[in-house]
């Protein structure tokens, strides 16, 4: 039926004004017409949609399954809305690109016309709809950054990465990560895009609360400023508004409690950060975060597994060095008192350059036992205060005077450790520091209680990031060059060494590793080049609980003449210094080169007052072994172990046995004797 030409008009002008884009579609899929907003939507003109197959607007990937619908639909046409609450549809745009839509269907052949009008709606301009496609994108990106920090073990390339990412995702000018230096006196910006001529990468920002990355750290919370201009609560650095940057949102990189940076963003336009892009910002942060402690912790874990290895060879090394040195100091022994060398002037100065060089392998072996923690400690209560005060006014007469000593170690603070390994320890520390500093500068000794550690540091010593004030830190300052990040990584390695030929063995700072890690504590290094270097010894603090009673000095004791000894020594040459030795003490000897000879001996002769064996005693039983089985047959025994490093004794005690005496490897007559003589008391004691 023909409508009025005014009727038409009308239609006509409702059809244009209708803020929804409108389709009007025959039963073929064919478009008759399409009004101005369908042109806006779906980027046509008029022209162009008149005549072009509906087909067209839907993508590729569903095209074939629209095909089908729509010829059921044909058949069966009826209003429906489409794309609200059951499906999300899409449209495909002239360009290609898509857009989520509703679609009401409304078939008009109830008033005798072949058509299906199509409304179809935009619907990514509902705020609730924008909202959930940017928080989906934003996911993606997180997502994206995941996958990116499991499939790379380079901390390097996430801090590449992620400033480019919060820049794009959220639509802003600059952003940048600073990391918290060893020191946490300063940041380094480790990471960043957009940056301008002022600022690099590797520059430095100190962490004090009137900087920026200082603020956010002393806040602990996410920091959103809407106009730098305005800022008040901390000195906005020139350089933002020289970039021309109005505003800004920094988050802290926390990671299990612990804080190592800042991530900021910046805009040149002005907005207001809402919630959704703080949560993102703050996800990318705890993303970076973990994988940089990760990296520390993978990196740390390699580092103590390499001198964990390092430390069992040289231990092992060194064990079998002393067995050497013993043949040679007994031997050197024997000669200097032989009659035709006693006379002779020459011959005698031969034996004691021969000693003395005897004297110093044994201690280049201490040094390496130390440093593999197979050194037996006699850890006691320490003053750390009057230790390092003592030991400064010794350096302060030693060193040179261009080299100036200061302490910070007031009050009363107590650790438990060898007194005189670490005062050694403290020593080698202080020579370092004098060979980093040729041209003079300051040493300084700062001692306190702590309990609160970094992630790398609480790994190490096994412990909560907060203990408590449990342990005793001491620091060991020097102003002198530093060191690289590659000899840092290197620096408790045994016989690595900078120092040029003859001047080290390399073995300084490795033996304070061993021993602070054998006395259950930590040691950290903090350095740079030109700035100095910082070495924290981390020791348990003295619990008066723990005490033990001053061990009774044997130093001058005789051996009873008669004595009649059991030796047990695999090593032949070992074996025979050790009965010379003793034949010269006065005592009777029998000897056995394993741990079962030795048991069956004493099954046919019990009269012996002594048993001396070794520890480690080639295949069969250990000396241990042997120890426990004879106090349990023959309890008048008095039990004396000896072995070129300690650690088989300690790990092969019972819970609650008795703990042998024990001689180290190498030793001379005197040393055998006073050994001899503990043993022998302690028998008396525990009968």
């Amino acid at each position: 039926m023909a409508l009025p030409p005014d009727a038409e008009v009308l239609y006509r002008s409702l059809f244009a004004a209708y803020p929804d884009a409108l389709l009007l579609v025959d039963a073929a899929g064919t478009i008759a017409m399409g009004n101005p907003a369908a042109s806006r939507l779906l980027g046509y003109s008029a022209e162009e949609l008149a005549g072009m197959s509906v087909d067209a607007l839907v993508p590729n990937a569903i095209r074939p399954r629209h095909a089908a619908y729509r010829e059921a639909y044909s058949h069966e046409p009826r209003p429906r809305p489409m794309g609200t609450t059951q499906a999300e549809l899409v449209a495909r745009r002239r360009d290609g690109s898509h857009v989520m839509v509703e679609i009401a269907l409304s078939p008009l052949q109830d008033h005798g016309l072949p058509y299906v009008v199509a409304a179809v709606r935009g619907i990514e301009a509902y705020p609730r709809m924008q909202q959930a496609l940017q928080r989906a994108r934003y996911s993606e990106f997180v997502a994206q950054m995941g996958r990116l920090a499991v499939d790379t073990r380079d901390p390097a390339l996430l801090l590449s990465e992620v400033p480019k990412v919060a820049a794009q995702a959220l639509q802003l000018d600059r952003a940048e990560v600073y990391l918290l230096e060893a020191n946490q006196l300063e940041f380094r910006m480790a990471g960043g895009v957009g940056l301008g001529h002022e600022q690099c990468l590797g520059s430095k920002v100190a962490n004090r609360p009137d900087t920026a990355p200082g603020f956010v750290l002393a806040r602990g919370a996410a920091l959103s400023v809407a106009d730098y201009r305005s800022e008040r609560d901390f000195p906005v650095p020139a350089a933002y508004f020289e970039q021309g940057l109005v505003c800004g949102m920094a988050v802290p990189l926390s990671d299990r409690g612990q804080t190592v940076g800042v991530l900021a963003v910046h805009s040149r336009r002005a907005k207001r950060f809402d919630d959704d892009e703080v949560r993102f910002l703050r996800s990318l942060s705890n993303l970076l975060a973990a994988s940089l402690q990760r990296a520390h912790t993978e990196e740390a874990l390699k580092h103590s597994q390499r001198l964990e290895s390092v430390g069992q060879l040289t231990g092992g090394i060194a064990h079998d060095f002393n067995n050497l040195l013993t043949v040679i100091q007994g031997n050197l022994q024997v000669l200097e008192e032989h009659p035709a060398i006693a006379r002779d002037d020459d011959a005698q100065q031969l034996l004691a350059s021969a000693a003395r060089a005897s004297r110093r392998g044994a201690e280049l072996t201490g040094k390496l036992l130390t440093f593999s923690r197979r050194q037996v400690l006699s850890p006691s209560r320490v003053d750390v205060a009057a230790l390092v005060e003592s030991l400064a006014d010794m350096l302060r007469r030693t060193l040179d005077q261009r080299v100036r000593i200061e302490v910070d170690a007031a009050g009363s603070l107590a650790c438990m450790a060898d007194a005189g390994q670490l005062e050694a320890a403290l020593l080698n520390l202080a020579i370092n520091a004098r060979d980093a500093m040729p041209e003079g500068g300051t040493l300084a000794f700062a001692c306190r209680a702590s309990g609160r550690f970094s992630p790398e540091l609480a790994d190490e010593l096994g412990v909560a990031a907060h203990t408590g004030a449990a342990y005793v830190e001491i620091d060991v300052v020097d102003t002198g060059r530093g060191m690289s990040e590659a000899v840092r990584a290197r620096a408790f390695e045994p016989f690595f060494t900078t120092k040029e030929i003859g001047r080290g063995t390399g073995l300084g700072l490795a033996t304070v590793y061993g021993f602070v890690k054998q006395s259950h504590g930590a040691v950290q290094l903090r350095t740079a080049p030109g700035v100095g270097t910082t070495v924290t010894l981390v020791l348990p603090r003295f619990d008066a609980s723990g005490a033990a009673p001053a061990a009774k000095s044997h130093a001058g004791a005789a051996v009873p003449r008669g004595l009649k000894v059991l030796l047990v020594e695999d090593e032949s040459e070992v074996r025979s210094v050790v009965r010379n030795h003793l034949v010269a003490l006065g005592c009777r000897v029998s000897d056995c080169a394993t741990a079962e000879q030795a048991l069956a001996r004493l099954a046919e002769d019990t009269d012996h007052d002594l048993l001396l064996s070794d520890i480690a005693l080639g295949p069969g039983l250990r000396g241990t072994e042997l120890a426990r089985e004879v106090k349990e047959r023959l309890p008048h025994f008095a039990v004396l172990l000896m072995s070129g490093y300690s650690a088989e004794l300690l790990a092969t005690q019972g819970a609650g046995a008795p703990e042998p005496q024990w001689l180290r490897k190498p030793f001379g007559r005197t040393e055998l004797a006073q050994a001899i003589a503990r043993a022998l008391g302690a028998r008396d004691r525990s009968a």
